[in-house]
């Protein structure tokens, strides 16, 4: 949601018409080539394509001294691309800080600094929320807004009003919505499947399925198994939660704190029916329809339990990994 509202704020100055699309891995491809097509300028922030084949176009018509369009601060895209001029690639930061730091590089007018200045500590505190810092208390409560006001809704907040503080009433609200997402997490964690990872020395996969949390539960959920575990039970490897979409696919959320998640990623996508990306510790990865529970759950539980002997291999596809689970 920060990231959409800079990147208005910086260009709403132009005067021109400004299309703003909230999407994920599943769309950007698509967006980015039809923008291409119609040859419209383009802002893409804290998304990476995830095919070659939009890479190539991008190559191709990307002009020799055009300006970056691309903003990211994923592992991936950083190690893939970070030597194309059409990006500005930083891990160190989250995706709106990235497109923050750009722009006050002397990269922007000086009414687009006036333009953007009222949002320096909302990028700043959704950088602390989105590499998790945790130094500043309010990064949940604005998840809980986001959740609260849905997506649209977050960011025309922070386009009509984009001052970080809350008002009396949105704090009261927060707050609340806090408190019953904690009773939600009490009542999610007995539907948890923890299995062991290959022989153990890992540790243990956590998997939750669809239809115990809501949209927004995702990192705090998952900050709690992984940093405050029960007394009775030690911290996971790894926490997946799978997400039933409207469409009928799996967006299936990843969490660690020692790289897991994006192994699994790099194991487990194979650009065609399988998508998926992230940071080492923070990652998502889309299955198709017929997949059920159990079918993802024993994939990532496969990828994992083979990488050690699997990681200096070339070709393990999918198929590969998931011999004998299916």
């Amino acid at each position: 949601m920060t990231a959409a509202a800079l990147a208005w704020h910086a260009n709403a100055a132009s005067g021109a018409p400004i299309k703003l699309s909230l999407t994920g891995y599943g769309e950007v491809d698509n967006l980015i080539l039809e923008a291409l097509r119609k040859q419209e300028r383009l802002i893409v922030l804290d998304l990476s394509p995830q095919f070659q084949a939009t890479v190539d176009e991008i190559d191709r018509t990307f002009p020799e001294e055009g300006t970056p369009f691309l903003f990211d601060h994923h592992q991936s895209m950083y190690e893939k691309f970070s030597n194309r001029r059409w990006l500005v690639a930083d891990m160190n930061c989250c995706g709106a800080a990235v497109y923050w730091n750009w722009l006050t590089a002397g990269n922007a007018a000086p009414d687009v600094l006036r333009r953007i200045q009222p949002l320096r500590d909302m990028v700043w505190l959704a950088n602390d929320r989105d590499l998790w810092i945790n130094e500043n208390p309010n990064g949940r409560l604005w998840q809980a807004m986001v959740t609260l006001c849905g997506e649209w809704g977050a960011l025309t907040r922070l386009i009509t009003n984009p001052d970080a503080s809350f008002t009396e009433a949105e704090r009261e609200a927060v707050v609340r919505f806090v408190a019953d997402q904690e009773a939600r997490f009490a009542r999610a964690r007995e539907h948890i499947v923890r299995r062991q990872i290959g022989d153990g020395t890992v540790g243990e996969i956590a998997f939750l399925g669809d239809g115990h949390l809501d949209f927004g539960d995702t990192s705090d959920f998952c900050g709690a198994l992984l940093d405050r575990p029960d007394a009775k039970e030690k911290a996971p490897a790894l926490v997946a939660l799978a997400y039933r979409r409207p469409g009928g696919n799996w967006a299936v959320s990843l969490r660690s704190r020692n790289g897991l998640a994006g192994r699994a990623v790099a194991l487990l996508k194979d650009g065609r029916k399988v998508r998926g990306g992230g940071h080492g510790d923070a990652a998502a990865l889309y299955f198709p329809t017929q997949y059920r529970e159990a079918d993802i759950r024993e994939s990532i539980l496969a990828a994992l339990a083979t990488h050690g002997e699997n990681s200096s291999a070339t070709g393990v596809t999918l198929g590969d990994l998931l011999k004998g689970v299916l």
